[in-house]
């Protein structure tokens, strides 16, 4: 039986396929592209309109091309959207979060039955088995999810409930078994990891004893909220197991704009942190989400953002057009934003990170990085990444994928666009 995934959004979508992905091949099926499958997976968001629209086209493609494969939608879009998947024609199976970790024994369930309930199978967050086959180099550990701040724009604590923590020891695990199956990097992820906390251990802590675990390997921290976190846990990125990098979520740089997002801190919070973590580590990589077109973001609120992102000196900036998501504090606030001012200005702060990135990347010319060799193609051209998540292209020969080597960054090979800019290595 031969089965293929669709995942949109985040990390811990990407996590969770990962792992559901790898059960499926340990019981036989065969992984499949998109074009030949007998069941299709497609794991769905739902933080913006354009996630919705991307899902829905993503299953009528399937259901168009594969009128006769089974279909299982699961995700954010179906917490969000439930009944308007059931009621239409496109998907087999519709499967919340809190049994998507099931997915595997529901669609198993099918093929043996005929038949499957998913509402019969019981609601957990956390009982995914290690991913052992990934479509990643990297492996994912999922540490948190749901989320308590409730930000005025954001539907995630209605689709992915309220912060609930994994078990401190699953997680060491976890991270123990992938690191014996060989993966060389360890990404954690959750909807709000920093606000970890699980009987005694919070999140300082949990990084802390990730790193005394053995092996050769190392650890990044995926997007993060910009909680104050102590100078002992930034002390933590001297070690060699750490990686000098974390995407911290700003979302603006106007007091007044945070505000109305009900987010939990100030301009000048963001900026200590980021001044604390520079003096800790002046070579550490920022990067960062903004959203722009906020209801009420005026020219001067918007320039605020503006220059505090040129301040700071992300090195890449995930910009987002604010989305209108019914059921939100923000989808009733007046002086909404007109599309084509968020296009406007979408545009202005990808030039920012743009020029960021050129200033970061300039910075670090000529440095020392342990590169993780993720691909070789077939002219023996090595792809990967750095320790500060810097990309790296280099002649591979003789060198093996998933293994690291000691490189000094050389020239900075400018591609189509910012996403492709990498380095060569002297």
């Amino acid at each position: 039986m031969k089965i293929a995934f669709k995942t949109l959004g985040c990390r811990v979508n990407l996590y969770e396929t990962d792992a559901l992905a790898s059960r499926f091949k340990a019981a036989g099926y065969e992984i499949a592209d998109n074009d030949d499958a007998d069941v299709f997976v497609v794991n769905t968001c739902t933080v913006t309109n354009t996630s919705d629209q991307k899902c829905r086209q993503a299953i009528r493609q399937i259901r168009r091309k594969h009128p006769d494969a089974l279909i299982a939608v699961t995700g954010c879009m179906v917490n969000h959207r439930k009944e308007e998947l059931l009621q239409s024609d496109i998907a087999d199976y519709v499967i919340d979060n809190e049994r998507k970790a099931a997915l595997f024994d529901i669609i198993d369930e099918h093929f043996k039955t005929g038949h499957s309930d998913p509402e019969g199978y019981d609601r957990d967050l956390f009982s995914y088995q290690p991913a052992f086959d990934t479509f990643h180099t990297r492996s994912l550990i999922k540490i948190h999810d749901g989320c308590n701040n409730f930000c005025s724009y954001c539907i995630i604590p209605m689709v992915r409930g309220r912060a609930t923590s994994r078990p401190a020891e699953d997680i060491y695990n976890n991270v123990r078994e992938v690191v014996a199956h060989g993966f060389k990097e360890v990404v954690l992820t959750g909807v709000n990891m920093g606000r970890y906390q699980y009987e005694g251990t919070n999140f300082e802590q949990l990084v802390e004893n990730i790193l005394k675990i053995e092996g050769d390997f190392r650890v990044r921290v995926s997007s993060i909220e910009p909680d104050q976190f102590s100078d002992r846990f930034l002390t933590l990125f001297q070690h060699d197991k750490l990686a000098p990098h974390m995407h911290i979520c700003l979302q603006s740089g106007s007091d007044d704009t945070l505000k109305r997002m009900n987010r939990h801190y100030s301009v000048a919070q963001f900026r200590d942190l980021c001044q604390r973590i520079k003096t800790s580590r002046p070579d550490f990589n920022l990067t960062t989400d903004i959203i722009v077109g906020f209801p009420g973001e005026t020219e001067q609120t918007f320039k605020e953002s503006c220059d505090f992102a040129k301040e700071i000196g992300f090195s890449h900036i995930h910009t987002f057009k604010y989305s209108v998501r019914t059921g939100t504090k923000a989808a009733v606030m007046p002086d909404q934003v007109p599309e084509s001012i968020k296009t406007e200005r979408s545009e202005v702060m990808r030039q920012i990170s743009l020029e960021n990135k050129t200033k970061y990347f300039e910075m670090m010319q000529g440095r020392n990085q342990r590169m993780l060799i993720e691909r070789i193609d077939s002219k023996g051209i090595a792809r990967g990444y750095g320790e500060n998540y810097v990309p790296i292209i280099a002649n591979g020969k003789g060198w093996e994928r998933n293994t690291f080597i000691n490189i000094r960054l050389g020239d900075i090979l400018h591609r189509e666009n910012e996403e492709k800019t990498a380095f060569n290595i002297l």
